[in-house]
């Protein structure tokens, strides 16, 4: 088990990036680049009766106008979660179907990008449109039969004779990621060979996925993905606009770049669905949690099934014997949803962690007392053991950070001295700590450098930081020339970084990789001195380099796994391994202020530790715990998509209006972690954090408003209207 306590060192890209110099996909330079943009059809449900892109076409440097009639043979390359590679079943312009609205009907190609963004406004569509429905609670929309989820025990009989019940609903709006980093795609097709560079959590997908789509032999598609300006789940998978970039590159000969633009964002990639989330909770006269019931509505798209599961960790966050589940879809007209920064995690942690906060209240127990007194020692679903659970230790921590003991318990008892309500509210968190399969090929060379070409994608969250730290633990080599390789199939098998396994992936093969290479050193030695680094020696020696390979999967998982990592197919696992469970954990203190007369609301400080294991990357780690923790303020506080349900769009598709906080919303937030090595989940000891750090802030943030203002809210995000 890996003991070594990293030091905190800065990203080794910080600089790179503060200067400019990084590139991300739409900054490769090429020659004769053409630039592109989509026309978005302006009805929900129906047929593409006609186009007319005469004026278009007549634009001075316009180069083509392609519709759906260019896209003949080109084919639809899967939904990730159904076999296939896209982030959803729908290739727009492969027919003259439309199945939501804002999805392309049209792609200009011109000269400049100001020239295509022209002529895209003179495209004119005809349509025959149907009825849609574009709500959750639309009565158009289709409601799938309930799926059971965890069941433990008999929840409804202990429900009912419960001493202390609480039975609420709680709603989640639907959110969009709204990265920095737009989705952008550049293709080039020169000599049979389609190379595509994109900002993708996922270049196996598209690897894979383009070939599928456009009748290519896989080894004629080359992805190139360094780096990735935020994805947050958005960019996980084959994105539609790379279709029509590369299907135009392919008829113009020459290279295409199409920047989405944010507003078409909200209409052609994935987001947090609506849900509605209906919790009841049974406790004791001891104040033991005795039975939960927990069923949700999620929405989802027409084409495709993206299945909830948010009781994977409402069912095991506390020790409940008797625990039953079930979720609904809901069929909607609008693109398929997907994977949001903690997808199902955070929504369920509002609804459960603000359902426990009542019973507490409901059972006249302290809340932090309450949670700490039904902690689980076992998974409550398998009766496997934990790998590792600091959940209690998080809260204890946290409580003695953030001052807990100085709580006055009533609702509305705590005040400034201008009369603003405080309140202090705290909530838990749990995700999954899951690994991929993952590929090391590691070089040594006797001319200095080191390169380490691996599966995974630097996505924001600094991986490279983590994967050098584990790459120069233990091995004497220059570490001014290490050069780290991600995102690139062509180097290494790329499996989708996501669901907070990147580090818990890259970071063990890494180490191993490691291994390998001293022991072979050790091989060509053969006994002689060392005297300097592997390079030096190596350059005695007259041997160009020593190259290893490592392979490494999650606990439990065959060989046969690498087969899916090869073919860009996702093959994680966690949370459940064979014989023990394991999940990252977070424990969040959050204080309010609301203004007693305007009731604003404003979050001044927060707490938040958390346990995932061993800590690689200090400084990259507490980073992501603050910008979870901004997340959840402002999934608390300020986002929400507003559709228009007589036309399906979203209103406030852009920065002006879909609200997210800003610098003078974020007050104190305070990071600490327990950093103990999980015994079992892999050598490394890593768990996942970047999902977890979100789970739980935004019922932490409603915790604290009902203990300031003693009104108990319900959906999200919170209001002033709501505090009147």
């Amino acid at each position: 088990m890996n003991q070594t306590i990293y030091p905190d060192r800065a990203r080794v890209d910080a600089r790179d990036k503060v200067r400019g110099v990084t590139r991300f996909a739409a900054d490769m330079p090429m020659q004769r680049v053409a630039h592109a943009m989509t026309v978005p059809s302006r009805i929900v449900r129906g047929r593409l009766a006609a186009v007319d892109i005469d004026a278009a076409r007549a634009v001075d440097g316009v180069l083509a106008v392609l519709t759906w009639r260019d896209f003949k043979g080109v084919k639809s390359a899967g939904y990730l979660m159904g076999g296939g590679f896209g982030f959803q079943s729908h290739q727009p312009m492969l027919s003259d179907r439309l199945v939501h609205r804002g999805e392309p009907i049209a792609l200009v190609v011109a000269e400049t990008l100001e020239i295509a963004i022209e002529a895209a406004a003179l495209v004119e569509a005809s349509y025959e449109e149907e009825q849609f429905a574009a709500l959750l609670g639309d009565t158009r929309a289709e409601v799938l039969a309930p799926q059971p989820g965890h069941d433990m025990g008999d929840a409804q009989a202990v429900l009912a004779s419960a001493t202390f019940r609480v039975d609420a609903e709680y709603l989640s709006p639907a959110q969009f990621q709204n990265p920095m980093e737009m989705i952008a795609t550049v293709a080039e097709w020169r000599d049979g060979t389609l190379t595509i560079h994109e900002g993708t959590q996922n270049s196996g997908a598209l690897k894979f996925g383009m070939a599928a789509a456009l009748g290519l032999d896989p080894a004629r598609v080359r992805v190139e993905s360094a780096y990735l300006g935020g994805g947050f789940g958005q960019k996980n998978s084959l994105q539609g606009q790379t279709v029509l970039a590369a299907r135009a590159a392919m008829l113009l000969g020459r290279p295409v770049k199409l920047v989405m633009p944010r507003a078409q964002l909200f209409h052609t990639a994935s987001f947090r669905p609506a849900s509605r989330h209906r919790i009841r909770l049974g406790a004791d006269a001891d104040g033991r949690i005795v039975a939960a019931s927990y069923d949700a509505d999620m929405q989802n798209s027409r084409p495709d099934t993206f299945r909830a599961s948010f009781s994977e960790i409402t069912a095991r966050l506390y020790a409940i014997p008797n625990y039953t589940s079930t979720a609904r879809l809901v069929r909607t007209d609008v693109q398929s949803p997907g994977y949001m920064r903690a997808p199902f995690e955070h929504p369920a942690a509002f609804a459960f962690e603000s359902a426990v906060d009542e019973l507490a209240y409901a059972a006249g127990r302290d809340p932090l007392a309450f949670r700490l007194a039904n902690d689980a020692e076992t998974d409550p679903v398998t009766g496997h053991p934990f790998s590792s659970r600091f959940l209690a230790e998080c809260l204890r921590d946290g409580a003695e950070r953030f001052g807990w003991s100085r709580r006055d318990p009533a609702p509305g008892s705590m005040r400034a001295a201008d009369g603003t309500l405080i309140g202090w509210g705290v909530a838990a968190g749990a995700y999954k700590a899951a690994m991929a399969p993952a590929i090391a090929r590691l070089r040594v060379r006797a001319d200095g450098t080191t390169r380490i070409s691996l599966s995974g994608h630097e996505m924001g969250q600094g991986i490279r930081t983590a994967i050098f730290a584990a790459v120069t633990d233990g091995l004497a080599i220059d570490p001014a020339r290490v050069e780290i390789v991600i995102g690139d199939p062509d180097a290494a098998p790329q499996h989708v970084t996501a669901g907070s396994w990147g580090t818990a992936s890259s970071v063990p093969v890494v180490r191993r990789a490691v291994q390998a290479m001293q022991a072979r050193f050790e091989e060509f030695r053969d006994g002689r001195p060392i005297r300097g680094t592997i390079h030096e020696m190596l350059a005695r020696w007259r041997r160009p380099y020593i190259e290893v390979e490592s392979r490494l999967q999650a606990p439990g998982q065959p060989d046969t796994v690498f087969d899916r990592l090869q073919r860009g197919l996702p093959a994680a696992a966690g949370p459940e391994y064979e014989p023990f469970v394991s999940f990252s954990y977070i424990a969040h203190f959050v204080e309010v202020r609301v203004e007693p007369t305007t009731r604003h609301v404003r979050v001044p400080r927060i707490v938040s530790v958390v346990d995932c294991g061993r800590i690689v990357s200090p400084r990259t780690a507490e980073s992501q715990v603050r910008g979870g923790v901004v997340w959840g303020i402002g999934a608390a506080l300020r986002e929400t998509a507003e559709i228009d349900p007589r036309f399906g769009g979203v209103l406030n598709n852009d920065f002006a209006e879909y609200v997210v906080p800003v610098n003078a919303d974020i007050g104190a937030i305070e990071v600490g972690f327990i950093d103990r090595p999980d015994p079992l989940l892999n050598e490394a000891g890593v768990k996942g954090l970047g999902e977890v750090a979100m789970v739980g802030v935004a019922a932490a943030i409603g915790n604290a408003i009902f203990h300031a203002t003693g009104r108990r809210l319900r959906e999200l995000p919170i209001r002033i209207e709501h505090l009147f």
